[in-house]
């Protein structure tokens, strides 16, 4: 079928659906526009067979849904209507929620059941949850209502249980630190923790709070600063503490949106002086603290994971994890998985840090350096196996970073990104190394060119993967631990070890990593050092979420059967 997409914004549930919907041959179309509208003109312009709205807040016109079947995708489950249903969700604390794939109809949220899916809710943020339990739960619901309407079965009305519930308004997202527990508080942060975040107030200055982690060995007086680490302050509650790891200081109506920060940068200038505290490196069962970077080992097996909000890689976190990676090749194992952890892998250089600093350009170039010195240090790796695990999601040099180590394992449900272009960049981390070397010149060409969202699947069938892990979310970390030490039981890996060595300097020999990176950073320093390049413009409407243009954009995709593409629409500008 030609299935058109609408949203209002490119977001990762509608890549997931576009990838999904693409390899099981459909031409898969994509509109983004936050108009409604707009949607008539796509309709008209695209004629497709269905139409499928994976996160669209605007209205589909009348006068479209009742000529063309209009799918939508609301994120509760049948019954359930209204614009925070996740945000509920989790402020209830709810432990199962669902997905409702609903025929468009005059009330939001109202029309016909094609299909619908439930999902368990763990501690962890909105944005996480979205992009994990609910996408999963999302695509296998919108694939079951491709299919009946394929096959021409009709929706079931929705009956009893109607439960309409209001926007979750930013009052009562408040936080009373003098009140609230730490439970209280941590539902709050994480129904909030992407968008819109939680007003608040913190040595004398306003903020949104973005995420929230508990941490069970710190007391204090009720909403006082306790300690820092990695980046994030500790702040008490009634009953323990929370860290906090990113802020965004609010601004004035008409003013431009603030970078999101991590905590301590974000700070500088108002900070008091307080201990900065390292993870416990074996911390007591039970106890609930946080960290962005953790080693550990069981037997021949090393697992160095991070978790760096929204996947950006900041100077600092790139030269911290570097940090661990080095430590973590001083200890006796012949495997060590980099990442593994749920969610984002990596999206590559922090472009919140790079867009507050006081030299874009110079903190440009900190930044890509400091990647590459990363991905540089996996790469010459040559006395065990590195595996990179991506949980989540992964963009621009975070697919990069991940096509350093020896094998990539991928979770199912991850999209990667391989391409820097629509950030105006032409991209380094060894790029040109690493991924022609998976994929050869030619689609590694075209992969960067045409700048468009890959599934896991399309990602093993052209090599840029080499395992797909069917997992949960949350069942991920545990499944890689346990095919990382069978791969380091077998009897051939040590031969394996020695042979990669080999090729390793084999390969400096010819086309040394050294002149990869001169070629790539010299293009990349040419693009930060001019003003007028796009990536200045792009950089800034991506980060003060300003659109860079006002008209939709169609998003170009390709319908996969098999092994072989076939384009349908032109690529995105």
């Amino acid at each position: 079928m030609r299935i058109l997409l609408v949203a209002g914004s490119f977001n990762s549930l509608t890549q997931r659906v576009l990838v999904e919907l693409s390899d099981r041959g459909h031409a898969v179309p994509v509109e983004v526009t936050p108009d409604g509208a707009a949607v008539r003109e796509a309709v008209a312009r695209h004629a497709p067979d269905l139409v499928v709205a994976p996160m669209l807040k605007a209205a589909v016109p009348r006068d479209v849904w009742s000529a063309h079947r209009c799918l939508i995708v609301h994120p509760g489950p049948v019954g359930d209507r209204g614009p925070s249903s996740l945000d509920h969700a989790i402020l209830d604390g709810v432990e199962e929620w669902g997905v409702t794939v609903l025929q468009a109809d005059e009330e939001m949220d109202a029309g016909d059941v094609w299909a619908s899916a439930s999902f368990p809710v763990p501690a962890v943020g909105k944005s996480d949850l979205y992009r994990n339990e609910l996408s999963d739960a999302a695509v296998a619901a919108v694939l079951l209502a491709v299919e009946r309407v394929a096959a021409g079965a009709t929706p079931r009305p929705q009956s009893g249980g109607i439960r309409v519930r209001p926007a979750v308004r930013q009052t009562e997202r408040r936080i009373s630190w003098d009140e609230d527990t730490t439970e209280t508080v941590l539902r709050t942060l994480r129904a909030a923790d992407s968008q819109p975040g939680v007003p608040d107030r913190l040595l004398g200055a306003a903020w949104f709070l973005h995420g929230g982690h508990a941490e069970d060995g710190l007391r204090g007086r009720p909403g006082a600063l306790l300690a820092t680490r990695a980046g994030a302050v500790c702040r008490a509650t009634v009953d323990g503490a929370v860290w906090l790891p990113e802020l965004r200081a609010r601004t004035g109506p008409g003013g431009p949106r603030a970078c999101k920060l991590p905590a301590t940068l974000a700070l500088a200038g108002r900070l008091p002086a307080l201990p900065e505290l390292p993870a416990p490196a074996d911390p007591a069962p039970g106890r609930r603290t946080w960290t962005d970077i953790r080693y550990r080992e069981q037997g021949p097996v090393g697992v160095l994971s991070f978790a760096f909000p929204g996947g950006a890689m900041s100077t600092d976190q790139c030269r911290r994890l570097l940090a661990e990676y080095r430590t973590a090749l001083t200890r006796p194992t012949s495997v060590l998985v980099l990442g593994g952890q749920r969610d984002f892998f990596s999206n590559g250089i922090h472009l919140n840090v790079i867009e507050a600093a006081a030299d874009p350009a110079a903190e440009s170039w900190a930044n890509i350096n400091a990647m590459n010195d990363l991905v540089e240090a996996v790469l010459t790796t040559t006395d065990r196996l590195v595996v990179s695990a991506i949980g989540g999601n992964a963009a621009a040099g975070g697919v990069m970073l991940a096509l350093a180590a020896d094998e990539v394992w991928c979770r199912t449900g991850s999209v990667l990104n391989p391409h820097y272009r629509l950030m105006g960049l032409c991209g380094s981390e060894y790029w040109t190394r690493t991924l022609p070397g998976r994929v050869g010149e030619a689609l590694a060409a075209r992969l960067v060119e045409e700048a468009r969202p890959v599934s896991a699947a399309a990602s093993l069938d052209m090599g840029l993967v080499d395992r797909v892990v069917d997992r949960g979310p949350g069942e991920f970390a545990a499944e890689v631990t346990r095919m990382a030490l069978r791969l380091a039981s077998r009897e051939g890996l040590q031969p394996r070890i020695a042979a990669k060595k080999a090729e390793h300097d084999r390969r400096e020999s010819v086309a040394p990593l050294a002149a990869h990176r001169e070629r790539e950073l010299a293009r990349m320093r040419g693009i930060f050092e001019d003003p007028a390049a796009p990536y200045h413009a792009l950089r800034r409407s991506f980060v003060r979420k300003e659109p860079p243009e006002p008209r939709p954009r169609t998003v170009g995709v390709r319908a996969r059967t098999d092994r072989t593409t076939v384009e349908q629409d032109p690529g995105l500008t």
